[in-house]
């Protein structure tokens, strides 16, 4: 046993004595507490630095206009209203249920484009998308104040 602890021993003192120093290995020690490193990095980039969104190309946008007051025709007119700026209106119909105000509801990745659409037509109220509303595209509800406010 003790000629094996030599023989390491021995392999060990033989490793280090060829080593070759040209190998770009430096040897590295614990930095000295008494000297102060300053670091000026030339780009900074934050962990939660996020990608600026894609800007909204209205025509890439499926829009479908509702109406849940009494004026006839309010979803048609709104509808072709954002059809003449190059929203991408699929159609209108009259909405069986109530609104607080007028409102452009989003599915997913559509939020910036409700804002835009919702400033397209004067409308601020601008909500996540609920059930039975298709999550692929805005839905606009419009209601009396719509043509009062």
């Amino acid at each position: 046993m003790v000629l094996s602890v030599v023989a390491v021993a021995m392999a060990g003192i033989a490793l280090i004595a060829t080593h070759d120093s040209g190998s770009g290995m430096e040897p590295v020690s614990a930095p000295d507490p008494t000297t102060s490193v300053s670091v000026h990095p030339t780009t900074s980039v934050s962990p939660t630095a996020s990608v600026a969104p894609k800007p909204v190309q209205r025509n890439e946008v499926n829009v479908e206009v509702y109406n849940t007051s009494s004026i006839k025709k309010l979803a048609a007119r709104t509808a072709a209203d954002a059809a003449t700026l190059g929203w991408q209106v699929l159609g209108t119909d009259n909405w069986p249920g109530s609104v607080p105000a007028p409102t452009v509801y989003y599915g997913p990745r559509l939020e910036e484009a409700a804002k835009l659409l919702g400033k397209d037509l004067g409308i601020r109220r601008i909500r996540p998308s609920v059930d039975p509303m298709k999550p692929d595209r805005l839905t606009v509800i419009l209601d009396r104040t719509y043509v009062e406010g």
